[in-house]
């Protein structure tokens, strides 16, 4: 089964593949990200009433709460824990068939629901859109929001399928061959976005 406690990543490599790394984002950068992310999505919702904010498993939840938390700090009628909450989506991937299963997280939504609501989805990284695409489909399951919006922290290119985000902290231009993992302090004790690429021979 596939760990989903190291880095988040893509495009992963053959054993043995010589990397070599380098860190496009760091903590600080990160935190500015979220921080124009945050004024974007208030700036776009003319306020946080309304707002639901779901983090997509497994990083996409920390940094969801890191986003509510800042417009908390923006909006002060914003309840960062009131208008948190988690999507798992394992139930929902394409891939299931093929074996690429995960254990399943809890889905929490909030008290208030979704219905009538403008959600706005966390993750870290945007690359085929066969993640928000399950993701919209679970949150389809759970009621019908006013509105639907994507925030990620990295959006790296090469989409199978025509999903976009709304708001993105930083446009990475890729090679598909490139890896973009992301680390955050909540769940591997530092922020940091790497690209990883094979070594020339």
């Amino acid at each position: 089964m596939h760990s989903f406690n190291r880095p988040s990543s893509e495009a992963e490599k053959e054993k043995g593949t010589r990397l070599r790394h380098r860190t496009v984002l760091d903590s600080a950068e990160i935190s500015r990200a979220i921080s124009r992310i945050a004024h974007e999505v208030i700036e776009s919702n003319k306020g946080a009433q309304g707002l639901v904010i779901l983090g997509i498993p497994t990083r996409g939840v920390p940094l969801a709460r890191r986003l509510a938390e800042k417009i908390a700090q923006i909006e002060p009628d914003a309840d960062a824990d009131a208008i948190t909450g988690s999507l798992d989506i394992t139930m929902y991937r394409d891939d299931l068939r093929r074996g690429k299963l995960r254990s399943p997280e809890p889905t929490r939504i909030p008290p208030t629901g979704i219905d009538g609501r403008t959600v706005v989805l966390v993750d870290d990284v945007l690359f085929s859109g066969r993640t928000i695409r399950a993701a919209l489909d679970a949150l389809a399951d759970i009621g019908r929001p006013d509105a639907v919006r994507l925030a990620v922290l990295v959006d790296r290119g090469h989409r199978s399928l025509p999903i976009r985000a709304d708001h993105v902290g930083k446009n990475l231009p890729t090679a598909i061959d490139e890896r973009v993992s992301v680390t955050v302090a909540e769940i591997d004790g530092e922020d940091a976005v790497t690209i990883s690429a094979p070594e020339a021979a």
